[in-house]
């Protein structure tokens, strides 16, 4: 059981060699984009799936440097609240 915890560990979620989150943050983004355009523009799609392929290039760029960063930013996104302190102090504190 504990290799299996490690392999987990060690080796973070991968789509098409690219970083988990990064990776359907960028088609989550840009087909909605496609199909706008698609729609109100009649605009060529092969240029959307050029740009496609050359965002998934830097997700897996951005996966290789830090292979981590799905957590990464799930962790800052869990962080990045503003705390109400009850009383005045300079800063944020996690406990009043």
């Amino acid at each position: 059981m504990r290799e299996i915890i490690l392999k987990a560990v060690a080796n973070p979620p991968k789509i098409l060699w690219g970083p988990f989150l990064p990776t359907m943050l960028n088609m989550g983004i840009q087909f909605p984009i496609m199909f706008m355009f698609l729609g109100t523009l009649d605009v060529n799609p092969l240029f959307f799936m050029v740009s496609l392929v050359i965002g998934h290039v830097i997700c897996v760029a951005i996966g290789i440097k830090e292979p981590h960063i799905s957590a990464m930013i799930q962790a800052y996104g869990q962080t990045a609240k503003t705390s109400f302190n009850l009383y005045k102090v300079k800063g944020n504190k996690f406990a009043p």
